[in-house]
C-alpha cells in the first residue's frame, strides 16, 4: 500500500517550487526572532530590575516547551492537517514575544512568554516544515528540499541578528520586540502552500505494523537509539547557552555592542554551509563518526576562548566556527533514526531525540543566568560545554549503524 499524501498538483499553483519557497520562508520567519531573544536579556532585565537568571529561566522554559510540544504538534498536524497547527503556532509565538515587553512579575513572564513562545515554535518551526516537505514533495526533491529548509532557518538568524541592534538603536528595545512579535503573522498566508489533508502522509502500511507503544518500547530498549538521544542533549545545551548569553558575555568583556549582532549573524551564515555540508557528508560517510567529529570540534572551538585573549577578532572567529557546527548535527542524527527504524514513525522517534535537545537547551539558557549570578562570570558554563562535547562525542562511538531487527508480527485472531 503506497503512502497517502496531499496532492499539490491538484491545486495548480502549489508546485514543488512554491512549496519549497514558502516552507523556507516559514523557517526563516520562525527561527529569526527566536535566535535573537538573548539580545533582549539585559534590556528586559534592567527595565524590570531583575538579575540575569530570571529572564534566563523564561528563555529556558521556551526551549523546554518547544521540545515538549513538538511531538504533539506533529501528531495534531497528522490527524487534523497542518494549517490549524501553523495558525495556532504563529498566534501563540507572536503573543509570547509581545509579553516580554509587558511589566510582568517573574512568574507571569515564565508562564506566559515561556509557554506561549515554546508551544508556538513547536507549531511553526522547521521541524514541521520538513515533515510537510516529506508529505508533499516527490521523493526526488525531498532530500534537497530538507537541506534548503534547514539552511533557510539559519538564514533567518543571519538576517535578524544584525537587524536587532539596528532597530534597538533606532526605535528602542520595546519597539523592536513588538515588531518581531508581528513577524509570525506572516507565516499564516505562507502556510496555505504547505497545507496537508487530515491523516495524510502516514507512510507505508504492511498490514502488520507495530503499534506506537511497541515502537517506543523497542526504540528505548535499543542502546544505539538511547545513545543518540543522550548525545543530542549537548547540541541543545550549547545552542541555547550561546544564543541567550553570548551577547552579554561579549558585553562583559567590554567588546563593542555591534560585535554581538555580527557574531550571531555569522553563526547563522556559516550554519548554512555547515548544514548543507553535513547533509552531503551524511550520505557519503559514517553518520556516527561524523557526529563524533562534530562534537569534538565544538569542544575544541570553545577551548579557543580560553587559549587566546578576548578580542573582536576572536569573538567573530569563534562565531564562524560554531556556525559551521551549529545544526550540522541534524542531518546525521535524523539519518540514523531513519536508518534504524525506517520512516513510519520517524516524526515521533525524532521528536523524542529533539526533546533531549530541548532539555539541554533549557539547562543551557537557565544555568547560564544562575551560574553568572552565583560566580560573576560564565566560566563554569564554558567548562560544562567542553565536558558535554567530549561526553557526546564518546557516547556516539558505539552506535550501530544498521536497521533494527523488526519482530515478527502476530496477526490478530
Amino acid at each position: 500500500m503506497t503512502a497517502t499524501t496531499s496532492s499539490p498538483s491538484q491545486d495548480g499553483w502549489r508546485t514543488p517550487f512554491v512549496i519549497i519557497l514558502c516552507g523556507c520562508l516559514i523557517g526563516l520567519l520562525s527561527f529569526g526572532p527566536r535566535s535573537v531573544v538573548g539580545m533582549f536579556l539585559m534590556p528586559v532585565s534592567t527595565e524590570n530590575g531583575w538579575t540575569r537568571d530570571i529572564l534566563s529561566l523564561t528563555i529556558a522554559i521556551q526551549n523546554l516547551m518547544w521540545g515538549v510540544g513538538q511531538p504533539f504538534a506533529g501528531a495534531i498536524a497528522d490527524r487534523f492537517g497542518t494549517l490549524k497547527v501553523f495558525w495556532a503556532g504563529a498566534i501563540m509565538y507572536g503573543l509570547g514575544l509581545a509579553c516580554m515587553v509587558l511589566p510582568l512579575p517573574p512568574l507571569a513572564m515564565h508562564v506566559l512568554s515561556g509557554t506561549l513562545v515554546g508551544l508556538g515554535l513547536a507549531g511553526v518551526s522547521f521541524n514541521l516544515v520538513l515533515a510537510c516537505f516529506a508529505k508533499l514533495l516527490p521523493e526526488s526533491r525531498r532530500a534537497s528540499a530538507m537541506g534548503m529548509g534547514t539552511a533557510a532557518s539559519s538564514f533567518g538568524q543571519f538576517v535578524f541578528a544584525p537587524l536587532t541592534p539596528f532597530l534597538m538603536d533606532m526605535l528602542g528595545w520595546k519597539a523592536a520586540l513588538l515588531i518581531f512579535s508581528c513577524v509570525p503573522v506572516l507565516i499564516i498566508p505562507l502556510s496555505f502552500a504547505l497545507a496537508t489533508r487530515p491523516s495524510s502522509g502516514m507512510g507505508q502500511g504492511t498490514g502488520a505494523e507495530m503499534s506506537i507503544a511497541a515502537t517506543l518500547k523497542q526504540a528505548f530498549a535499543h542502546p544505539s537509539y538511547v545513545y543518540l538521544v543522550i548525545g543530542f542533549f549537548t547540541c541543545g545545551f550549547q545552542l541555547a547557552f550561546i544564543t541567550t548569553h553570548y551577547p552579554t558575555y561579549l558585553k562583559d568583556l567590554n567588546i563593542e555592542a555591534w560585535v554581538a549582532g555580527v557574531a550571531l549573524a555569522l553563526i547563522g551564515l556559516f550554519n548554512i554551509v555547515g548544514s548543507l555540508s553535513a547533509g552531503w557528508l551524511s550520505s557519503r560517510m559514517s553518520k556516527r563518526w561524523l557526529l563524533v567529529w562534530i562534537y569534538f570540534s565544538r569542544g575544541a572551538a570553545v577551548i579557543l576562548l580560553f587559549v587566546f585573549p578576548p578580542s573582536t577578532a576572536l569573538a567573530l572567529v569563534f562565531a564562524a566556527l560554531m556556525g559551521l557546527l551549529w545544526l550540522s548535527t541534524v542531518p546525521p542524527t535524523s539519518g540514523l533514526v531513519a536508518l534504524m527504524f525506517g520512516t513510519r514513525y520517524m516524526a515521533m522517534l525524532y521528536g523524542f531525540v529533539f526533546f533531549s535537545h530541548q532539555v539541554g537547551g533549557f539547562l543551557g539558557a537557565w544555568l547560564g543566568g544562575v551560574m553568572y549570578e552565583r560566580t560573576g562570570s560564565y566560566e563554569v558554563m564554558w567548562y560544562l560545554s567542553i565536558l558535554f562535547c567530549i561526553g557526546s562525542g564518546l557516547i556516539n562511538i558505539p552506535i550501530k549503524e544498521r536497521p533494527v531487527a523488526q519482530p515478527v508480527a502476530v496477526p490478530a485472531e
